[in-house]
């Protein structure tokens, strides 16, 4: 009767640490996931865990997987307006808000992959949100656009992650865009005809909207 006791208890106890560690995020604070489940459901908690998931799966590797990896991940969300999805002309979803309701426009994907690559350990200095125009090919029409930007030094020519052309590009190869302004957690840069010139601290509205709600 004992060891049946002992058996049960063990098979209990091993059950339960299988259990936690199912549940065990590493990037992302587990009061973050519960707050997903309990305001989107349960489909909205297992994205996050699956962006907690690839985030846990590259921060070791080199920088242009982490950049693929990320990239990728986020590119497979549905594209929405703000005014059909937020109600709003203009609204900066935080990532958990972007993967809660599985939709977003272009600065939702430029802003979940900027946060992803602080996770693992991409140097704020080295990131930049970009404000462009994007010119579609046999269109004379520009749209306003917002990509990410990964500079690996001072002066190299950045790498563009964006949701319209899904691939890696550097911004040499994208002749689609027109560079506008760019900014970070630090600062906020203004385009020139060749590279950029820092005009100063971030203190765009809808930057500090979004951080207030992180």
């Amino acid at each position: 009767m004992k060891k049946i006791i002992l058996f049960s208890i063990l098979i209990i106890s091993t059950l339960a640490v299988i259990s936690t560690t199912a549940n065990k995020t590493y990037f992302i604070d587990n009061s973050k996931v519960k707050k997903v489940n309990k305001k989107y459901g349960a489909k909205a908690k297992k994205r996050v865990e699956l962006w907690d998931n690839m985030l846990q799966k590259s921060k070791d590797e080199k920088i242009l997987k982490k950049l693929k990896n990320v990239n990728d991940f986020f590119n497979k969300i549905r594209y929405k307006t703000d005014p059909k999805h937020w109600k709003r002309k203009d609204y900066w979803a935080t990532p958990y808000e972007f993967l809660g309701t599985a939709a977003g426009d272009c600065e939702d994907y430029a802003i979940a992959k900027y946060f992803s690559l602080r996770k693992i350990g991409v140097p704020d200095n080295k990131l930049r949100i970009m404000y462009v125009k994007y010119k579609r090919k046999r269109s004379k029409f520009e749209q306003a656009h917002m990509v990410l930007t990964y500079h690996h030094k001072p002066g190299a020519t950045p790498i563009v992650l964006d949701n319209i052309n899904k691939k890696l590009k550097l911004a040499t190869k994208r002749k689609d865009l027109k560079p506008i302004y760019s900014f970070n957690a630090g600062g906020l840069w203004q385009a020139k005809n060749k590279g950029s010139v820092r005009v100063g601290t971030n203190n765009l509205r809808s930057w500090k909207d979004l951080m207030s709600r992180i």
